[in-house]
């Protein structure tokens, strides 16, 4: 009879059908190694400690694919993953389990179960950054890691001018990293727009999708321009040259925020606040 209650189980457990889930995870990047996995090394990971506390709760090991993978240092208050399981669980119990299972600094937001044809990455259609400034004759102690801090006085409408000539479709070869894997420089910029927030001045940025360090690159140099150490129409130049070593500095990854991404209203996912949630909507 044991054998008998064994072999009407097993069939059972097989029927059970795989189900493919999307989260949203928001985590300070200060700590870890950008977001991608590495497969040679122990490095912190952001995509590491996610997979690890996904499989406690799904109770088999997790894979998970993101909209878009950051840089070491780099912050995300949206990034959205994938990944499929066969584990009964409702959308809360992801939510609250996966928390429990990760470090203070990365938290799961949302969970929702979604069409097997949806892809964090393949299906997206916009992505959003935002790159925090504090410009300030004296460096802050209190989120001295989540912004980029400048001593120098920065003209706001000057380095709007110089942003106004990256929206579009342009070949952002020199505001790419030399070590870009991307088959294809030209993106296109939907929105790009600079307001101030307190002592705090924001760089927002929309696009189809972004290269290895653009954002960084654009940060660097309208931050010259915003400095005066370099005209608004610097920007235009640097991006003619479809030169890297045309460029201006690499601004520091701990000002840097992936904040949104769009993807079809068939998959209705849930919207967001922008964050980071310190400066709030505009």
């Amino acid at each position: 009879m044991c054998t008998e209650t064994k072999q009407s189980k097993e069939p059972e457990a097989t029927q059970v059908a795989s189900r493919r889930l999307a989260l949203c995870i928001e985590y300070a990047g200060e700590r870890y190694k950008g977001w991608q996995k590495q497969k040679f090394d122990n490095l912190p990971t952001v995509q590491g400690y996610v997979e690890k506390a996904l499989s406690k709760v799904a109770n088999h090991p997790v894979s998970v694919i993101c909209a878009g993978r950051t840089d070491t240092g780099v912050n995300a208050t949206y990034q959205i993953v994938h990944f499929d399981s066969a584990a009964i669980r409702n959308e809360r119990a992801w939510v609250l389990g996966t928390n429990s299972n990760l470090p203070q600094d990365i938290a799961v937001q949302w969970a929702k179960v979604v069409d097997p044809e949806f892809h964090a990455r393949f299906s997206a259609q916009q992505r959003r950054y935002r790159y925090l400034i504090y410009s300030n004759p004296v460096m802050p102690a209190v989120l001295a890691k989540g912004v980029t801090w400048t001593h120098k006085k920065l003209d706001l409408e000057l380095m709007q001018q110089g942003a106004n000539y990256l929206q579009g479709e342009h070949d952002f070869s020199s505001y790419r990293a030399v070590a870009c894997q991307a088959k294809s420089p030209v993106r296109t910029i939907s929105e790009i727009s600079l307001y101030r927030h307190g002592e705090l001045l924001v760089i927002d940025v929309q696009a189809n999708a972004f290269l290895h360090h653009m954002i960084r690159n654009i940060a660097g140099v309208l931050m010259a321009i915003g400095a005066q150490e370099a005209p608004p129409i610097w920007a235009q130049q640097v991006l003619d040259a479809r030169d890297r070593r045309q460029g201006g500095v690499t601004a520091p990854p701990h000002g840097l925020y992936f904040v949104d991404v769009k993807y079809p209203e068939q998959y209705s996912l849930p919207a967001t606040k922008l964050g980071p949630f310190f400066i709030g909507e505009r």
